[in-house]
């Protein structure tokens, strides 16, 4: 026997995005009611949600092949330029012998940003055909997407430090290069398109089929 679950929409219940408190739809007189406890304006559901959600995705996917081909930084030291890239910076920190802070750039630059792609598209094509297969998991899916989002921008953080060191001891010219600035838009576009993403449209379709929809 299928036991079915109540929730928030089908009990007439919105929740507040920003402290989570749960209103009674029931009591406003608009459709989209303020929040009594923070004021913030709270719907039902993310308006476009799939649709804004796919074209952050798509936007950060393009730029992720320049942001790997082209060199994130320049370094100019005693005459002599090196363009470095992101695999190409990760192979020197392996075959210097820094092979912690190899793994930790090679996990958060190239891992983690594909990884919130693939995730978030997957979650939005599994509610476009109706999936409603584990609900749960992709629900922790999507939470744990916007956990591991923050670890992302760890090498933008490192060159930013390795330039204020260099200029402070002022031994060479280290500068960005067009592959940080495509890096640090991936990791923008998917940081949005995470909070573009309604997690309880995981839900509707389990909704749909207890009500016979």
């Amino acid at each position: 026997m299928k036991v079915r679950a109540l929730t928030a929409k089908n009990a007439g219940l919105i929740a507040c995005e920003s402290c989570h408190k749960l209103i009674d739809k029931g009591h406003s007189k608009t459709n989209e009611p303020i929040c009594p406890r923070c004021n913030a304006s709270v719907s039902q559901r993310k308006k476009d949600s799939l649709n804004r959600t796919w074209a952050l995705l798509v936007s950060a996917l393009v730029l992720y092949i320049p942001a790997n081909l082209f060199p994130i930084m320049t370094l100019i030291s005693f005459g002599k330029e090196s363009k470095e890239t992101i695999l190409s910076g990760i192979h020197q920190l392996f075959v210097s012998g820094q092979w912690v802070i190899a793994i930790v750039v090679l996990f958060a630059s190239v891992f983690v940003p594909i990884f919130k792609i693939i995730a978030l598209s997957f979650l939005v094509i599994s509610i476009h055909v109706g999936m409603s297969w584990q609900p749960v998991l992709r629900t922790r899916l999507y939470r744990f997407v916007e956990w591991i989002g923050r670890w992302s921008m760890i090498d933008i953080f490192m060159i930013s430090v390795l330039i204020a060191l260099v200029k402070l001891k002022e031994l060479a010219t280290v500068e960005a290069g067009p592959g940080a600035m495509a890096f640090a838009a991936v990791v923008i576009l998917t940081m949005f398109a995470s909070k573009a993403f309604d997690p309880r449209l995981i839900w509707d379709r389990l909704e749909g089929e207890d009500n016979g929809q």
